[in-house]
């Protein structure tokens, strides 16, 4: 096994996180063009999120195919597949000027990401030591973020100076490069232990994994966190471009920053495993989490991003430790469980995003703020059944 702070843990650890770096770059790329391409294309803010919605979608889709394609021919194969088919895909959408083409190009670009992020928690939770691993997804959680605010901004600054063409082309030569990278960086796997299980072994497992209560609602936990995060700070890019803010997208973007309190929070967590209770720091968080979305209610400029660096904290710091619960708690198919969790995290994500869209358009920040109220309840209440189980089962031991 790998141990902390060895020479092997910081070469896999900087390789995965790098490459999820680039994963989310490609991922989140459209996301602060939204607006413009609205305008673009002459639809509705609910039409053109499917651009954003059709990747996460399809990256959804396509996450236990890839985790049992890592079962059989090994995770790091999977992990380099799915890097040099980013710059594959993201040349061909630049072959389309038609909405409906590059919404299915996005869908491929979801499938193709699907299989770095399905595998790599599987490639550490195996090779790392448990003190290893508790550091390491905090490392590679916070890439995921850094990605997230690199390709948002990327994104919204080419597309503001240039147009949305030079944003895709510029990232599918960034990705080309980091790929190479990887490839030369990361190290073949210690701990192979390939499958040969049918589809329908598979398939029990699973099964296995969704009836185990202590994974199941960590995984909707995930799900509902997500599906409040992102999608705010869609709605609040829509708010930033629109009366009184009136916000050029090359700066409305910028709110994407606030990430980086995320990418801080993400690193504590495994401090907070130390010493307390993941469950009730899952809590913890979700609970920040709406004490920032509350602060941006506020009219000011600089309370909405104080808001939105609570939102960010409070909803990495929830994420990072249900996460890295559902890997720990799966006692076979580590992979598996993991594509699991990020099967709720974005499809969660996909449907929140038409689900707070329609509050924005037909009732503004107020009906957003009631939206949001309810899925924050929906947390609230599967900490506490998480909770309780955990509970449970620790008093019948």
């Amino acid at each position: 096994m790998i141990e902390f702070r060895s020479k092997e843990y910081y070469q896999v650890s900087a390789a995965l996180a790098f490459g999820s770096f680039l994963v989310f770059c490609n991922l989140y790329l459209f996301q602060p063009m939204l607006p413009i391409l609205a305008d673009h294309f002459s639809v509705s803010a609910t039409k053109i999120n499917w651009l954003l919605a059709a990747g996460t979608f399809t990256l959804a889709l396509m996450l236990l195919p890839w985790a049992f394609a890592s079962e059989l021919i090994g995770r790091r194969k999977v992990l380099l597949i799915s890097l040099f088919l980013l710059p594959l895909i993201g040349l061909t959408s630049l072959l389309t000027n038609n909405l409906t083409l590059l919404i299915i190009s996005r869908a491929l670009m979801g499938m193709a990401l699907a299989g770095f992020t399905a595998v790599a928690v599987a490639y550490m939770a195996e090779e790392f030591s448990a003190k290893a691993f508790s550091h390491g997804i905090g490392a590679y959680i916070s890439a995921n973020s850094l990605g997230g605010i690199s390709g948002r901004i990327f994104g919204g600054m080419i597309t503001d100076h240039f147009n949305w063409q030079t944003a895709i082309a510029c990232m599918a030569l960034l990705s080309l490069i980091g790929a190479i990278i990887v490839a030369l960086v990361l190290p073949k796997q210690k701990q192979v232990c390939y499958q040969t299980s049918q589809l329908s072994q598979y398939h029990r497992i699973v099964i296995q994994h969704l009836k185990n209560k202590k994974i199941f609602f960590a995984m909707l936990i995930g799900g509902v966190n997500f599906a409040l995060f992102i999608n705010i700070y869609t709605v609040t890019g829509f708010r930033l471009v629109s009366a009184p803010y009136s916000l050029p997208v090359s700066i409305a973007s910028m709110i994407f920053l606030c990430y980086l309190s995320g990418t801080i929070s993400s690193r504590l967590v495994g401090i907070w495993c130390q010493y307390f209770n993941p469950v009730i720091g899952m809590l913890f968080g979700a609970i920040i989490s709406l004490i920032g979305l509350l602060v941006t209610s506020n009219d000011s400029l600089i309370i909405i991003i104080i808001g939105l660096n609570l939102l960010s904290f409070g909803a990495f710091f929830t994420h990072s430790l249900a996460y890295g619960w559902v890997s720990q708690q799966a006692k076979n198919a580590k992979s598996t469980a993991t594509a699991l969790y990020l099967v709720h995290y974005y499809v969660s994500g996909s449907i929140g995003g038409f689900y707070l869209i329609y509050c924005w358009q037909h009732g503004g920040w107020e009906k957003v703020m009631m939206g949001a109220g309810l899925l924050y309840f929906t947390v609230f209440t599967l900490c506490w059944r998480l909770y309780s189980h955990t509970q449970k089962k620790l008093n019948t031991h």
